[in-house]
């Protein structure tokens, strides 16, 4: 036996946090309840929600998107990922991605478990109603604080606002 104690969620079960990015995280299975081996949550986002372009230097990244549409950009190469879809970002690899539909939710998971600490520096518990601002500063601060994260530049999405207008 691994010494590890089951995990079971519900729907609409596990801790919720406002992540700066935009975006309300649900806790699922924690690097702690899964012995480092990955960290799993669900994140449920509003239309226009965009991520600086980062990189994970020690986890890699796999989204299973529940609902909704997404942009992504790999390594300057960029994909639509509907409902239903799966991206994996290898460890060290460039990445962003834009919601393009109204909403979205995505299923995140992390292997290794490690990046927690910069999620959870990087989000404050959710509370319904209260105002809630993204805030890519205090992301940057988390990932300088904690690791999981290198930020490289700003949401690499230019290109779709200027086409807008």
């Amino acid at each position: 036996m691994s010494g590890l104690e089951a995990i079971v969620r519900n729907p609409g079960e596990g801790e919720l946090h406002w992540f700066f990015g935009g975006g309300v995280h649900r806790w699922l299975a924690t690097a702690e309840q899964t012995g480092g081996s990955y960290l799993l949550f669900e994140d449920a986002m509003e239309g226009g929600k965009v991520t600086p372009l980062h990189l994970h230097p020690d986890a890699e990244e796999s989204m299973f998107l529940l609902d909704g549409e997404l942009l992504m950009h790999l390594d300057g190469a960029e994909r639509r990922v509907d409902a239903g879809g799966l991206v994996m970002v290898p460890r060290g690899m460039p990445h962003a991605f834009l919601v393009t539909s109204q909403k979205a939710r995505i299923l995140c998971l992390l292997t290794p478990g490690i990046g927690q600490d910069f999620y959870l520096g990087a989000s404050e518990p959710y509370v319904e109603g209260a105002a809630h601002e993204v805030d890519f500063a205090k992301i940057a601060q988390s990932g300088r604080d904690n690791g999981g994260i290198e930020i490289l530049g700003p949401p690499p999405f230019a290109h779709l606002a200027a086409a807008r207008h």
